[in-house]
């Protein structure tokens, strides 16, 4: 920021020009030294002791405008924006031609939003001044908010062949080419801008943004791992990096930065709540993502909100709370086959078999080459026990989407139910065909086979179905029965034990998701000591789970108690790493 040019001046009174008095001289001799003592403060760096001392120097000089001009510059570099207007208002009145007091009264305004006024300052400036990085990014921010992107780029274009070497000014070009959604060549000012400082936090994330919305998410988790570790407390950094590992599907790493970033949201504007609710749904947390989208449809109650509230509903049981929400979206409209399928399926999930075909039928009247409608009228009907409506909703599903495997599949179940083995390994082997990793139709495929006596056919789907698979506590005791079977003791005997092994672990694992949900619930609620319980219950249970840990490692830093903070953190760091493995 620029300061004053000058230290201190001679004054006249407005006595007429008559000499001060030894109090008026003393005054003045004690304002100039705290003016002395406030700049070597400000140019160490040590602002807030500038600031005590130039504020001195205002009460005891108050007609002095070097004074007034110098508090507001090191209130502006606090940050706090309103004080320093008020310094340098009153600095630029008492001496307009105060060019390093204009220049910073034009960076506050726009610290405030004031564009308009502060490209009023600006323009008042004399054509030949050099601004400073800092000055040129702040009038290209003014010229952009008032609709002048062009200028607003020109701007900070001139200041780069300046300052070739200026991080802030590659970033602050990024940022408004960004804005003009030339994303190609904003990532590009944003990789020049960490290459020339790879500790600019702020270009980091803004990188990593940029990476996100072109698609780039893999590519974008680097550089924002590395600003949400250089701000620690930004809601931003936090959400921005959970929905890039959440797209990444690096789910539980996304949920502890989403998490982190629902605990900071109190200031978060409504677009950013939705979009941290939108990821955690997205990574599997619909439950946390629940009073999220209330607090976003509560603010902007739009229809594709609506629709991803109620679905999060329907996701934790709650149909009934979902009806509703559906309802509204659909009032406010547009009315689609998706928010059609969406809504049937609520009256599914309580089992209003009826309504949810009025919605299917309503959503196929729509669309009627919507395969997905198609394949849910099927099952309405089956749940209705119409299986000869249900099976030609199937086909024709099949029909209008060859690679859609959720119609074999069911078709496989129909037909195993009604004791047709041939029909049903035929459906089943072609769901497989089109969903190899479907564990549940090879394990289906095995009971088929087996029931068919083709015990060699059974025995290989379910050993594919226990790899895929392989915490199925049931699939081992079948296999377990067919190895037992051909005479295969010892592999019998494994399987046994292999099914007793799993059933023990989901049981620990229930305990262990129960206490983790329930210690991160009580963190948010701060209720500090009830959650370290809960989650030392969730660590002992799951061994394995970093994020217990992690949440510990949170508390034991708000309480105070920094070696365990870090004892948790390098366990949870040791969990991680196994985890990459």
């Amino acid at each position: 920021m620029r300061w004053a040019g000058k230290i201190f001046v001679a004054v006249a009174f407005l006595t007429g020009g008559v000499a001060p008095s030894q109090a008026q001289t003393a005054h003045l001799e004690a304002a100039r030294a705290a003016m002395t003592a406030g700049t070597a403060a400000a140019q160490r760096g040590d602002l807030e002791t500038a600031r005590q001392e130039f504020a001195r120097a205002v009460q005891l000089a108050p007609g002095i405008e070097p004074c007034h001009a110098a508090l507001g510059a090191v209130l502006l570099g606090l940050g706090r924006t309103d004080a320093a207007v008020k310094e340098l208002q009153t600095a630029h009145g008492m001496a307009p031609g105060d060019l390093s007091a204009a220049l910073n009264l034009a960076r506050a305004r726009v610290a405030q939003g004031r564009h308009q006024d502060a490209l009023e300052l600006f323009r008042a400036v004399p054509a030949d001044t050099v601004l400073s990085p800092e000055e040129s990014i702040a009038k290209a921010t003014a010229l952009a908010a008032t609709g002048d992107a062009a200028a607003a780029q020109a701007t900070v274009r001139a200041a780069i062949e300046r300052t070739p070497d200026s991080a802030e000014l590659q970033d602050a070009l990024g940022s408004l080419l960004a804005q003009a959604g030339l994303m190609a060549d904003a990532v590009s000012c944003f990789r020049q801008a960490v290459t020339l400082d790879p500790g600019m936090a702020i270009a980091q994330y803004h990188l990593g943004v940029a990476l996100l919305s072109q698609g780039q998410s893999a590519e974008a988790i680097a550089p924002l791992k590395l600003a949400a570790t250089a701000m620690p407390g930004s809601f931003d950094a936090a959400l921005q990096l959970g929905r890039t590992l959440s797209a990444e599907h690096q789910d539980a790493d996304a949920l502890i930065e989403l998490h982190r970033a629902a605990a900071q949201r109190e200031h978060a504007p409504t677009e950013a709540v939705y979009q941290l609710a939108v990821a955690l749904q997205a990574s599997g947390d619909s439950a946390g993502a629940l009073p999220l989208f209330a607090e976003a449809v509560a603010a902007n109650p739009s229809s594709g909100g609506l629709i991803n509230y109620a679905l999060a509903k329907v996701q934790t049981g709650d149909a009934a709370g979902a009806l509703p929400l559906y309802a509204k979206a659909l009032a406010l409209g547009p009315d689609t086959p998706t928010l059609r399928e969406d809504y049937g399926v609520a009256y599914l999930q309580k089992a209003e078999v009826e309504r949810a075909l009025e919605q299917f039928r309503a959503g196929l009247k729509l669309d009627p080459a919507d395969a997905h409608l198609h394949y849910d009228a099927g099952l309405a009907l089956k749940l209705k026990d119409d299986l000869a409506g249900a099976v030609p909703e199937f086909q024709k599903a099949a029909e209008l989407d060859p690679s859609l495997p959720d119609p074999a599949y069911t078709m496989g179940v129909i037909y195993m139910q009604q004791g047709k083995s041939n029909e049903a390994a035929e459906q089943l082997k072609h769901a497989v065909e089109l969903q190899p990793n479907n564990g549940d139709a090879w394990a289906l495929l095995g009971s088929v086979e087996r029931d068919a006596g083709d015990a060699a056919a059974a025995s290989a789907a379910l050993e594919r179905a226990i790899q895929l698979q392989p915490d199925q506590p049931s699939l081992h005791v079948q296999l377990a029965a067919l190895y037992a079977q051909a005479g295969k003791t010892a592999e019998a005997a494994a399987e046994r034990k292999t099914a007793a092994e799993l059933t023990r672990a989901a049981i620990a694992r229930q305990k262990a998701s129960f206490a983790l949900k329930s210690g991160r619930a009580l963190f948010e609620q701060n209720k500090l000591p009830e959650a370290v319980v809960q989650l030392t219950t969730a660590a002992q249970a799951d061994p394995k789970a970093a994020e217990p840990h992690l949440l510990l490692a949170e508390i034991y830093t708000r309480q105070g108690n920094p070696a365990a903070a870090e004892a948790e953190r390098k366990t949870a760091a040791v969990l991680q790493g196994a985890g990459s493995k």
